[in-house]
């Protein structure tokens, strides 16, 4: 290890354990009267006002996808990685008046969780069931993604070890990160992502001004990025991209924006930041002002460009043997920065994983302790009973994310965000649509989580990735001469390429909608127990309205 590199841990371990300590200082922080209830410790007390809010939304929905993958997609293969501008641009108009309805309902019913929100509307607790692992398990991946990041930190640092015991840097931090965690609940990542995002400001500030300015302006960047880009790949013979979208990759850079920005508000640890704002006047603040994080995320990815232009080359997985491209930024900013900057950059990366990871696993423990330890295996199951097997979830579903990255070898970490999204997209029927109208028959809506899941997963099967050789799971992007209906493909031999989850979606509805309107003409029952018509006519809900206040459904 350098001095240099020496410098740069003694800096990234301080701000490290500062934030250790907010975390773990944060269950004194607006302290509740009973940290042992899912409310208090699952979502801060529902208490957060719009400042806090919009740090703890931002934390949890600008991670380290932002800060590492999309910087490394642009680096790879160009143009195509900023779907994430316009897919985080539109999503905030998009998913509104949706968060509203569900912030509203969720307050005045208590429900904690989407699935609680499904279990009611339709009277199923199958689709509940179904709502809540489908949750857990798209935020598995998400949750590996952040970890992919800090990873990349701490290789470029030095610590790149081969084996198992080459991670161990990665597991001590999730340690700390499952203590506090355990310990304060939403509010230690809530208080974290303030620090998190004053971090990441300043550093690309500085970045987007310096590093141009070092490397000769904007122009040579992009004259470099795309000398770089058009030369064959050594694996297809193929340019591997473009600063500009060609024919064959435009459709699946818009359905991939579309896509991304249906499935950003459906995933868990989107629906948990919400529902812990005090109000709905906090979220349409939010909704207005957290766009500037797209501004943000525009310059960040850009930082994948400079890499090229200032001839970053990504350290060698110690583990694989391979170049690891999550590594681009990082490599970046320690070639280029002073070691004391560096430092800092780097930290602000780690925590940049750090915050949403705890957001992700708080998400997942309450869909696990609602929808299957208290419908499912304890239905008896006290406020405090409930509290304490959401931190013991918690700590496993940290675990299985470690694992997961250990194990698994994406050919970018932008993959696991990816299909994630594929999955998570599959409960937009009864979560999203199911706010609006309860038309759709609940076991139409099975069927169409069914059709759409199994024919997802076998599109992303179809995926080959040649980075590391294999011929499945290498990415969302899928080929339209791979597409087929019952042996009927008129697209054959086209290279054009679409997103999975997008196309997965499409069969979902409509499996939805047919195995609807075919149960209602045979008249199944649809249950009793499902909540009618105009029962969520929640609009608005005063501020001193607690769940507790008001029977549950």
């Amino acid at each position: 290890m350098s001095s240099s590199q020496i410098v740069e841990l003694v800096i990234f371990v301080v701000l490290f354990v500062a934030v250790a300590v907010m975390g773990f200082t944060a269950s004194r922080w607006r302290r509740a009267t009973d940290l042992e209830h899912l409310d208090e410790w699952g979502l801060g007390g529902r208490r957060f006002g719009s400042w806090v809010t919009w740090f703890l939304l931002g934390g949890d929905l600008y991670t380290a996808y932002t800060f590492v993958a999309v910087p490394a997609l642009l680096f790879s293969s160009g143009a195509l990685g900023y779907f994430a501008v316009p897919y985080t641009i539109i999503a905030f108009p998009l998913v509104l008046l949706p968060l509203l309805r569900l912030w509203s309902v969720s307050r005045v019913h208590g429900y904690v969780t989407p699935a609680d929100f499904v279990r009611a509307r339709f009277g199923s607790p199958l689709l509940a069931l179904l709502i809540a692992l489908t949750g857990i398990v798209a935020t598995m991946p998400y949750i590996a993604l952040q970890l992919a990041g800090l990873e990349a930190v701490l290789r470029t640092i030095g610590l790149n070890g081969s084996g198992f015991w080459g991670h161990a840097p990665l597991f001590v931090a999730f340690v700390v990160l499952a203590a506090y965690t355990y310990q304060s609940g939403l509010r230690a990542p809530a208080l974290i992502a303030v620090v998190k995002d004053l971090l990441i400001y300043i550093v690309i500030i500085v970045a987007i001004i310096y590093l141009p300015l070092k490397l000769g302006g904007w122009g040579p960047i992009f004259s470099a990025s795309q000398a770089k880009l058009s030369q064959p790949s050594p694996t297809t013979g193929q340019p591997s991209g473009s600063i500009l979208l060609t024919a064959n990759n435009q459709l699946q850079y818009a359905t991939l924006a579309l896509g991304s920005a249906l499935a950003l508000f459906l995933y868990p640890h989107s629906v948990t930041g919400v529902l812990s704002s005090k109000s709905r006047g906090t979220i349409r603040r939010n909704m207005a002002a957290l766009p500037a994080y797209s501004f943000l995320l525009a310059l960040i990815a850009l930082l994948g460009y400079v890499a090229i232009a200032a001839g970053v080359k990504p350290l060698v997985n110690g583990s694989t043997g391979r170049a690891d491209s999550n590594t681009i930024v990082p490599v970046l900013f320690g070639s280029q920065f002073p070691s004391w900057f560096a430092g800092i950059a780097f930290a602000a990366i780690g925590i940049g994983a750090l915050v949403p990871a705890a957001i992700m696993s708080i998400a997942a423990a309450n869909l696990w302790t609602r929808n299957v330890y208290k419908e499912y295996l304890r239905p008896g199951a006290t406020p405090r009973d409930e509290a304490r097997q959401a931190k013991y979830a918690s700590l496993v579903v940290k675990v299985g994310a470690v694992l997961f990255i250990v194990a698994v070898d994406p050919q970018f970490a932008i993959d696991l965000q990816l299909i994630g999204g594929v999955i998570i997209l599959m409960t937009l029927p009864a979560v999203a649509i199911g706010l609006y109208t309860r038309w759709f028959h609940r076991w139409a809506l099975v069927a169409g989580w069914a059709a759409g899941m199994a024919w997802g997963m076998y599109l992303l099967f179809l995926i080959p990735n040649p980075a590391n050789g294999k011929q499945h799971f290498g990415g969302s992007a899928l080929a339209l001469d791979k597409l087929s209906f019952f042996g009927w493909a008129p697209w054959q031999g086209s290279k054009v390429q679409i997103y999975v989850g997008f196309v997965a979606l499409i069969l979902n509805l409509v499996v939805a909608v047919v195995g609807t309107l075919v149960l209602r003409a045979t008249g199944v029952d649809e249950g009793s127990d499902a909540t009618r018509g105009d029962d969520y006519h929640a609009t608005e809900v005063p501020e001193s309205t607690t769940p507790e206040t008001v029977p549950s459904v």
